[in-house]
């Protein structure tokens, strides 16, 4: 039933299981007993038929919208409710990660046109994927059972019944090959035709080691040059050429950053040069009208 929902269509869903079981022999002939299920599911949906679904022309069941998910999401839905596989049996069937799988089912989900979960169209969805798998016809059954007989003994599968035409692959055109052939024929001459003497291996052929040097033609004027205002514009440090201030006080910027030391007090005044120390030690200058002064008198008692 999983591979019928999956496909669309119960006799693709057949043959594809069919395959599946003929494929699952040498597997399980070598793959521990623990690991059949996920291997078998995993098998199932890789098989070609169940790759794309026949869509139904009117929905009438819930099953019948499975054809409006995507095959993963899709058959993440089905591992659970046909294959009534856990989320880490169905992760392992899909070769993903449980919150991948998990991310997949959530997708799968009946919901309602506003987004939120339907817990209605989920359990309406899971009666009639049981009520199918209850009620198969039993010709169908024992047609599933010759063929799983049939993987067993390492034998063809039963036909399809009656009323089903077998594809039948359709035969090659006549025409075909010698068309193919032709063209090999072609592009073989055409690669031999390289190295005729036209052509570089000819001229190596030939003896000729010479390389060959073409002069390039002369450098062409620019078609436009930048304005100077779109030059500046363009200039690296337009943002200090467009403020001359800044510029003038960033080329003072070792003498600003003296003041600003010596009023934080980070900075002690310079000591006083010679000059000015011997200048304060001499004495000071004679008033006015003293020059006549006898220097001697000034010992007298």
């Amino acid at each position: 039933m999983l591979a019928e929902l999956q496909a669309g269509d119960a006799a693709a869903g057949d043959a594809a299981l069919a395959a599946a079981m003929a494929q699952f022999r040498p597997i399980a002939a070598q793959a521990p007993l623990g690991e059949w299920p996920s291997r078998f599911w995993s098998l199932l949906l890789t098989q070609p038929r169940l790759r794309h679904r026949t869509p139904v022309a009117i929905a009438v069941e819930a099953t019948d919208r499975l054809a409006e998910l995507g095959s993963g999401p899709r058959a993440a839905l089905l591992l659970r409710l046909a294959a009534g596989l856990d989320e880490n049996e169905a992760a392992a069937a899909l070769g993903v990660a449980a919150p991948s799988y998990r991310l997949a089912l959530q997708r799968a989900l009946p919901r309602h046109p506003d987004g939120r979960a339907d817990p209605l169209a989920w359990q309406q969805l899971r009666e009639q994927v049981h009520r199918r798998i209850k009620t198969l016809p039993a010709e169908r059954l024992q047609r599933l059972g010759q063929a799983r007989e049939a993987a067993l003994n390492d034998a063809p599968a039963p036909s399809a019944p009656a009323g089903r035409a077998a594809v039948v692959p359709r035969p090659r055109p006549r025409w075909l090959m010698p068309l193919l052939w032709s063209g090999l024929a072609l592009c073989a001459l055409a690669f031999a035709a390289t190295f005729w003497s036209d052509g570089p291996a000819g001229r190596w052929l030939g003896g000729s080691d010479r390389i060959e040097v073409e002069p390039l033609p002369p450098a062409a004027a620019p078609a436009k040059r930048y304005q100077r205002e779109s030059g500046l514009i363009a200039h690296r440090d337009f943002d200090l050429l467009a403020d001359p201030a800044g510029e003038a006080a960033a080329a003072e910027l070792a003498f600003h950053s003296w003041l600003a030391a010596m009023d934080a007090g980070r900075i002690a005044p310079a000591e006083p040069t010679a000059v000015a120390a011997a200048d304060r030690a001499l004495p000071a200058a004679p008033a006015a009208g003293g020059e006549t002064q006898d220097l001697e008198s000034t010992d007298a008692p």
